[in-house]
């Protein structure tokens, strides 16, 4: 168990339970959550006992969006009227810093589940679509808000929400700013299922979490890289790069611990080597 000032870490091998815990302010996202994301997932890729990630928030949801009054000290950039050539450079700098801190998320072998209550608003979307997968519990709300507030949303929604819901979807939500409920999101592939309540949400996210546990590591974060690198790809850059993945992976002590387990009849225990 980690605790740090926004995240509390739980590790229950083979699963990381990361909550998003600043309830008492819906969880928006001050300082020390765009801080530590890069040490929390450093940690997680580089622990072998861990193979899924869960990331939630604790409270009445998993997030309320950006704290803009409590980021303002940290990007006074934003307030300066002048806006010459340095002050831009500074915050084009610093803009980059909060997209590291999502990026992050996606580039972690392991893969991340987003198990979501309540609203997920603005950087709490931007930081969902960081995730490999989305299951979210009825009382979930979604909003691309920054048009509402005068902002383009530039730590990471516009690239990855299209490739989740399609380029008309995500322009109706950038553009519009408007609210979008659980089934709707169900509708659009935004969330892969939904559960009636919080508490089922982390039953069927724990549930869906040992499924992927349960099979080979090696496979499973191959195939995490394989389908990050395709983004963007042509389908032949994505097959000669696969086909370079499963050179490099096989043969493995997982292969032939699957090979034995199906002749004698048993579930495999992988090993992840």
């Amino acid at each position: 168990m980690s605790e740090y000032e926004f995240y509390h870490v739980e590790k229950k091998a083979p699963i990381a339970w990361v909550y998003l815990n600043r309830p008492d302010k819906k969880n928006a996202m001050n300082p020390p959550a765009w801080k530590e994301t890069i040490p929390i997932f450093k940690d997680l890729d580089q622990d072998p006992e861990i193979r899924v990630i869960i990331l939630t928030g604790r409270g009445p949801c998993f997030s309320a969006g950006i704290d803009l009054m409590g980021m303002v000290p940290e990007l006074p950039e934003l307030m300066d009227n002048e806006q010459k050539g340095g002050v831009k450079q500074k915050l084009l700098e610093k803009i980059k810093g909060l997209q590291d801190a999502l990026t992050c998320i996606e580039s972690c072998k392991k893969p991340v589940i987003a198990a979501i209550h309540g609203h997920c608003i603005g950087a709490g979307l931007d930081m969902a679509t960081a995730c490999d997968i989305r299951v979210s519990s009825r009382d979930a709300v979604f909003c691309l808000k920054e048009a509402a507030v005068g902002f383009v949303a530039d730590v990471g929604v516009l690239q990855r929400l299209p490739l989740i819901v399609g380029q008309g979807i995500t322009r109706e939500m950038a553009f519009t700013a408007k609210t979008i409920r659980a089934e709707r999101a169900r509708e659009i592939l935004l969330v892969n299922e939904i559960f009636e309540t919080p508490e089922d949400l982390l039953t069927g996210a724990e549930a869906m979490a040992l499924e992927m546990a349960n099979n080979s590591p090696l496979a499973v974060q191959a195939s995490k890289d394989v389908l990050n690198f395709g983004i963007g790809k042509s389908v032949q850059e994505g097959l000669l790069y696969v086909a370079s993945m499963s050179t490099n992976i096989i043969p493995s002590n997982d292969l032939m611990e699957a090979v034995t387990a199906f002749a004698e009849k048993r579930p495999p225990k992988f090993t992840g080597t």
